[in-house]
């Protein structure tokens, strides 16, 4: 072999790994590109599907357990039919760092709902709000009875709350809240109550202190349920009270009797009103030892600020309300007239 051709083959064997990394890299650049293209799709697609995409029909509820971590809650909400594809879901929650802090509970999903609002419904932790409504004038026996009686609601009541102490209102709670924490925020609410219509009370008061007010505030609710009337009936207490009056209402007899713990179940008898107990306000001067139920805020308000009067007597008139009077001559012509209509009946 001639020089001329050694040296023309050298060339030619140099030259074949250039031509190969020529190759190598032209693979690279386009995989490169088709992965960025790829990625871009993927992305948009994930985009798409987190943001405009809806397959739920209806409004739904649905339970979200405590502990359920990102992959539980996704392919519960798609058991469920709100969301299509749980692992999309996934993907851009944990992309986002969201993953960590959805919140278990009851929630309702409105129709047409996107992954992205899911995601912010179970951020946020909008779930399901129940109302308990608590009538004024319920004994705390009966509140509890009602609070354990209601579903949604963990942990029963064992102990029953001090006569008073629970203020009659309606209150919201979450599937899962405890009957415990219900408590606790009516007590709150009769002490914020308490403490802020004190304040507004009027100067002249026969009530020594918030006790005396609410224990006032629970013989008038149970006396009457027109709210028109509560004033009325509080100003005619304030009064006896100031001229030392016995209060003569008949529902502390009851309480003296069952304290609170069941309905008396039957009329009361003129035995019922000579036999004493620490509530009869027929046999003792002044107010009870403590309230006889639980009153509104109405009814505390009506004992803060009672109405003007020289009325130191009510009786039933047979429309759901009741006659008042001045004098015992005029009380005695009233519950003549209310024991005809008694017996009309």
């Amino acid at each position: 072999m001639s020089e001329a051709d050694q040296t023309q083959k050298k060339k030619t064997q140099k030259a074949k790994p250039k031509s190969s990394f020529r190759k190598v890299s032209a693979f690279l650049v386009a995989f490169v590109v088709i992965a960025v293209f790829a990625a871009s799709g993927f992305s948009f697609w994930l985009a798409k599907s987190f943001t405009r995409s809806w397959v739920l029909q209806e409004d739904k509820v649905v339970v979200i357990p405590q502990g359920s971590g990102v992959a539980r809650i996704a392919n519960i909400l798609h058991e469920e039919g709100v969301i299509d594809n749980p692992l999309a879901f996934r993907i851009v929650l944990r992309f986002n760092k969201l993953d960590k802090n959805l919140k278990a509970g009851e929630y309702l999903f409105p129709a047409k709902v996107t992954p992205k609002k899911v995601a912010r419904i179970l951020e946020e932790g909008k779930t399901v709000l129940y109302r308990l409504t608590f009538p004024e004038g319920l004994t705390s026996v009966e509140i509890i009875d009602l609070l354990n009686a209601q579903d949604g609601l963990e942990g029963q009541v064992l102990t029953i709350p001090e006569e008073g102490t629970l203020l009659p209102e309606t209150y919201t709670y979450a599937r899962g809240m405890k009957r415990s924490q219900i408590v606790t925020q009516m007590q709150q609410h009769m002490r914020d109550a308490l403490d802020d219509l004190w304040e507004k009370r009027a100067s002249d008061l026969p009530l020594k202190n918030k006790q005396e007010a609410l224990i006032l505030a629970s013989i008038v609710e149970k006396e009457t349920a027109i709210s028109s009337e509560r004033g009325m009936v509080a100003g005619v207490f304030v009064n006896r009270l100031n001229k030392r009056m016995r209060l003569q209402t008949d529902p502390t007899v009851v309480y003296g009797i069952t304290l609170g713990e069941k309905e008396l179940g039957r009329p009361l008898s003129k035995k019922d009103l000579k036999t004493p107990t620490d509530y009869n306000t027929y046999t003792n001067y002044g107010l009870p030892p403590g309230p006889i139920c639980n009153p509104g805020r109405a009814s505390i308000e009506a004992v803060m600020n009672p109405t003007q009067t020289k009325a130191l007597y009510f009786v039933a008139d047979g429309s759901g309300g009741h006659a008042f009077a001045n004098s015992l001559k005029e009380h005695n012509r009233n519950v003549a007239n209310w024991r005809r209509i008694e017996r009309s009946q």
